[in-house]
């Protein structure tokens, strides 16, 4: 497995080519940014320690880590709906990932059954924040999928 050496402190080999160190915060995560690769849409924020980022660049499929569950993580594992990486990219500082992705199955997302997590806008409603689903079109039924 892919082991990461510790950022360096010198910020032109941080910045310039070289080696993957990504920095992780206390936590031991780095925050990923997930993309479609053909149209670029937001699909979905997750983290991952430095075993998820190691099996993604390794095995070209996307893998995480959930805060919740406490446990490591193939996207589409249950649902169907893996995440061919097509492309990687980290920040300058090395402390964010992007990943540009090609999703299987039913070409979804979010555990909601949309295509991307961020299916909702924030709008002002009489002096309160609200959230208005923008994107109400399920791709697949989550009761279905996981059995809830």
């Amino acid at each position: 497995m892919i082991e990461f050496a510790a950022p360096s402190a010198d910020k032109s080999i941080l910045e310039d080519n070289g080696p993957l160190t990504p920095k992780f915060d206390a936590h031991g995560l780095v925050t990923a940014v997930v993309t479609d690769h053909r149209d670029g849409e937001l699909l979905m924020v997750a983290h991952m320690n430095a075993e998820a980022l190691a099996l993604t660049i390794e095995t070209g499929l996307a893998h995480y880590y959930s805060r919740s569950r406490k446990a490591l993580w193939k996207k589409g594992e249950s649902s169907g709906n893996m995440q061919t990486v097509k492309e990687i990219r980290v920040d300058c500082d090395q402390d964010a990932i992007w990943l540009k992705v090609e999703v299987a199955g039913h070409d979804a997302t979010c555990h909601t059954g949309r295509r991307s997590c961020f299916y909702r806008s924030v709008q002002l409603d009489n002096g309160e924040a609200k959230t208005v689903i923008t994107d109400d079109h399920r791709h697949f039924d989550p009761d279905t999928v996981y059995g809830v």
